[in-house]
């Protein structure tokens, strides 16, 4: 962040107690934390656990993990259900964190989370989802988009097993 959110002036780097170098606004006479976004990213198991859901988006052909932005107020378990809820109309049950990365290409905090579905039937939002499939554990390492942020997160996952 370069500039004042409130006033528009030009931040300065400014050292403060137990925090560091942080950006500060000279008119305000205040201190501008750094902002970003948060969003969550699902590796959703089916209800036997041997299956993990990945989709396509928006014209992408890459396989991808389910992932949206964490509503303001809204807790990153409650986003996950939520999520997956209005992508493929599936509940889920155990959710439990995997990882976090920051996103430079976004300015987005991504929470990893691992859950399980209550179903294997699910309706794909056709506004948001291409394409959607269960794959095996293996199948799914294969299949992920080489080199992506979903990529990490699930070889992490999977490597924990």
């Amino acid at each position: 962040m370069a500039y004042c959110t409130v006033c528009g002036t030009k931040l300065q780097l400014k050292f403060l107690e137990h925090e560091g170098e942080i950006p500060y606004c000279l008119n305000c006479q205040a201190f501008r934390f750094p902002q970003y976004n948060v969003a969550i990213s699902a590796i959703v198991r089916n209800p036997t656990a041997d299956k993990i859901l990945l989709l396509q988006q928006y014209g992408g052909q890459r396989n991808i993990l389910l992932a949206g932005y964490v509503n303001r107020g809204e807790a990153a378990e409650q986003a996950i259900a939520r999520e997956v809820h209005e992508e493929v109309q599936l509940n889920v049950q155990h959710v439990s964190f995997n990882r976090s990365e920051f996103f430079e290409k976004s300015n987005t905090l991504m929470l990893n989370f691992s859950c399980q579905a209550t179903s294997e039937h699910f309706i794909r939002n056709q506004d948001e989802v291409d394409q959607v499939n269960w794959f095996s554990f293996a199948e799914a390492r294969q299949q992920i988009a080489a080199g992506s942020l979903a990529e990490k997160f699930l070889d992490a996952y999977l490597d924990r097993l």
